[in-house]
Formats: C-alpha cells, sequence, structure tokens
C-alpha cells in the first residue's frame, strides 16, 4: 500500500516507523527540518520538508498514487484542509487528526465526508474512554472488548499468591476444564513470548488474555487479582485528555482535578458540572494531604510530562492509593513504568496507531488495539467466503508461529478458540499477533 503520513512531531514519525515494518512504501510530509533528518539517518522512509496543505508539496510525495493520506498534525485545521486537498489530488482514502469532540458526533461526520475526508481520529478522546474502562475493569492492567463486549482482551500481572503460578498451560487447563479465557501471549523481562502448552506462568509475568465475560471472574481469582471498587478519583493534568476523562465520569465518580495553571483551571470549573477542580501543583505534596490522598482509590495523572505522571503516581501508591493511571508518551518510558509499579499506562501513539492500523489491512478488520509495553497488535477480523481460514480446524491452519487465534464471535455468541474448533464465513475472529506476522495472518482472511 502506497501511504502519505503528514506530521509535526511524534505521532507521524511513530506511525511511519511501525508502518512500514509491514512493507508498505510510507511518504513522510512534515515542516520541521530536524525530524527530516532524524528520520532520513534512522530509517528508509522517503521523507519531505514542507506544508502539507501545499498543493505542490503533496504531489511531490505523489499523492495522486496514494492509497491512504494519514494527517496527525497537532493542529486540527491543517490536518482537515490536508485529508480535503489530499483526496481532490488522488488519495483514495483519507484520515485527519482532530481534537474537537464535536466533530465526532455521527450527525457531524457527513460533512467531513462531503469535503474528502474520509476517517477522524481524535488521540485524547481515545485515550480518554480507554481510563473510563479501566475504572470499571479495576483488576487489569490494560482492557479492550470486541464487539460490544462479546469478548475482551486483558492484561494483568501475575501476583506470587496466584493458583495458577509455576503451572504450565497445559497443567492449568487439566486442573481447570471449563475456564471461558485463554492466554495469548506472556510478556517476561522485556521478551514477548506467544505461549504454547508447556510454557510456564511465572509471578510477576504480564499475561495477555482473551476472554468471555463469564471467565473474567474466574481469570482474576486465578490471577491472584481482586477487584477494587473505586469511587474517589484524583486526576492531575485538565488538558485534553483530563478534561475529556473527567467529563466522561463526572456522573458516576467523585471527582478532584488538580490543574496547574489558573486560567485553564477556571475554564474547567465552568465545563465540568460535578468535578472539584483544584488550581494548584499537584508535586506539592502537601496539597495532596490536604486533598484527603489517602482517601483516594484512583489516581490519574495526564499531565503533557511523561516524568511528572510517573513521579506522581508513585507518590499516590506511597499514600496507599489502590489504582494509579499514568499517561507516558515516550514509549521507552512503558516497560519500566509497569515494572516499578505503575497499574496502568495509557499512550496517545499507540491509541492513534490502534485506529489507523486497520486502513492499511487488506483484509476487513473492525477493529485493532496496539499494546501498550510489548510491539504487538490485537485485531478482530472478518470472515470473508472461501478464505483460506475457513478451509481446516484452527489446529491445522498452519498459522504464522508469532500469531494466536483468541478467540470467535458468531453471531451472538462467543467462543474460546481451541485447536479442533471450525471457523466459519462470517465469523470475527480475534487474533493476537506480533508485527513480524501482521501481513502474513491477513493472507488468512482475504
Amino acid at each position: 500500500m502506497n501511504i502519505v503520513i503528514a506530521g509535526d512531531g511524534e505521532v507521524g514519525l511513530y506511525l511511519a516507523q511501525e508502518l512500514s515494518l509491514e512493507n508498505h512504501n510510507i511518504i513522510v510530509v512534515d515542516p520541521h527540518e530536524d525530524l527530516i533528518k532524524m528520520v532520513e539517518s534512522h530509517s528508509d522512509l522517503l521523507a519531505i520538508k514542507g506544508d502539507s496543505t501545499s498543493i505542490e508539496v503533496l504531489k511531490s510525495a505523489n499523492i495522486k498514487k496514494a492509497d491512504l493520506l494519514i494527517s496527525v498534525l497537532h493542529n486540527e485545521r491543517t490536518n482537515i484542509v490536508t485529508a480535503s486537498l489530499g483526496k481532490q489530488l488522488g488519495a483514495k482514502r483519507t484520515i485527519a487528526r482532530i481534537n474537537n469532540l464535536e466533530y465526532l458526533k455521527k450527525a457531524n461526520q457527513s460533512y467531513f465526508n462531503q469535503m474528502g475526508i474520509d476517517s477522524l481520529v481524535c488521540p485524547e478522546s481515545i485515550a480518554a474512554n480507554e481510563i473510563s474502562n479501566l475504572l470499571k475493569q479495576t483488576a487489569a492492567t490494560e482492557v479492550f472488548d470486541f464487539s460490544d463486549g462479546k469478548l475482551f482482551l486483558f492484561l494483568i500481572k501475575l501476583e506470587e499468591n496466584a493458583p495458577v503460578a509455576d503451572k504450565t498451560l497445559n497443567e492449568i487447563a487439566k486442573k481447570y476444564p471449563h475456564l471461558d479465557f485463554r492466554a495469548v501471549a506472556i510478556h517476561r523481562q522485556g521478551e514477548t513470548i506467544i505461549p504454547k502448552g508447556n510454557d510456564k506462568m511465572i509471578a510477576d509475568d504480564l499475561i495477555y488474555v482473551i476472554t468471555k465475560p463469564g471467565g473474567i471472574n474466574d481469570l482474576l481469582k486465578l490471577g491472584g487479582k481482586r477487584k477494587i471498587e473505586i469511587k474517589n478519583v484524583m486526576i492531575v493534568g485538565g488538558g485534553r485528555v483530563g478534561r475529556t476523562t473527567a467529563k466522561l465520569i463526572e456522573k458516576s465518580l467523585n471527582i478532584k482535578l488538580i490543574e496547574i495553571d489558573k486560567k485553564k483551571s477556571q475554564q474547567l470549573a465552568d465545563y465540568l458540572e460535578e468535578v472539584l477542580v483544584i488550581n494548584g501543583d499537584a508535586r506539592d505534596v502537601q496539597l495532596l494531604e490536604d486533598e484527603d490522598i489517602r482517601n483516594i482509590d484512583a489516581f490519574i495523572a495526564v499531565t503533557d510530562s511523561s516524568e511528572s505522571n510517573i513521579i506522581a503516581c508513585l507518590h499516590a501508591k506511597k499514600y496507599g492509593v489502590k489504582r494509579t493511571i499514568a499517561l507516558v508518551e515516550n514509549i521507552e518510558y512503558i516497560d519500566i513504568s509497569q515494572e516499578i509499579g505503575i497499574d496502568s499506562i495509557i499512550n496517545k501513539k499507540l491509541s492513534t496507531a490502534s485506529y489507523i492500523v486497520r486502513f492499511t489491512m487488506n483484509a476487513e478488520v473492525t477493529c485493532i488495539k496496539c499494546l501498550s509495553g510489548i510491539n504487538a497488535e490485537v485485531m478482530e477480523f472478518v470472515v470473508k467466503p472461501r478464505s483460506l481460514v475457513t478451509r481446516k480446524p484452527i489446529s491445522h491452519l498452519g498459522f504464522p508461529k508469532r500469531a494466536i487465534v483468541g478467540g470467535i464471535i458468531r453471531g451472538k455468541e462467543s467462543y474460546i478458540a481451541v485447536g479442533d474448533l471450525q471457523i466459519r464465513e462470517n465469523d470475527k475472529v480475534v487474533i493476537f499477533s506480533l508485527p513480524e506476522d501482521i501481513q502474513k495472518v491477513g493472507r488468512f482472511f482475504n
């Protein structure tokens, strides 16, 4: 696929690097010369310095042959103009990053379609929804649902007292034959393992599991986890992520939001109906104590500084806060953040990639999740008539080694994948895959 990515920072660069791993032809357009030099020195990507709203610049990026144009600059107006121009100049599909949540309303989408913009993506909105879901599934480090909750992806950290610790998957299956979940990956000491029957689960492993709704309680129990009741929440940072998160959950939880900027604090107080907005510096330990941090159930740090968010969450842990969530934009920090005790990590680059990558697949993918902390993805494929995946039971498909079938959704029913299960046309199939095998997986569904 020929892809043009217009960006002005890390999101565009991250997308370009990830998509290039899947053998797409990528051209990056960016106004910053230093970033262009970095792209050229660290990859084989073609990079063009310039303004993506310039017709000449888009033509120089060979926009007329682009299968996909992705515009993810920080300025949403620039993205809208870029995507609209790109479509008129020949791009087959266009995606624009926006900040205004009003644009995402279904009633407004036709206006953007008429402008030549096929899809809109708002990283802050996606991140806020992820945080809201984590507050509902409090024992999980990461959670994602497929087909309106018919299957779930959970990431849990295995506790030392977990009943399945030091047992192989075969032993677990034999002892608990009616489990409604399946382990699809183990992340251990920086390495990701696609588990086989003889692989053992060890305390402190990060385990990715596909589960049916009815299997959630058993999953948490066997992982040594317990649900935490969340009533009182403290949010640090009143930017777009903090503001959107607070609006999502203000009707159901008691929220205190700390924002260092006085003017922004006043605006937030006007916008949020049932949130106590505090103008102050969350690095001030006395302020946290004055705001009764010891009785906070969940602490969410979403300032513009990854380092500040990590430190703030560690402070919260010292005061006994049960659940911490940090916005960490530096991907290199994610692994260590999980290792030092932060419960969940949110990353807007990964959230944006999760939305966009599915448009680069030849097969029909209804949703995709780029996982935090490991370079892997979970996808929901729609099975086409006569596709390879329908021809044999799962165990005889010759599926790529770095990918695994997690579950199947068939109409209103969902199934955990086992070797003798036969996939049928129109099924939705949840697949976990490392990047090297994503395109190979797609061929099974073409």
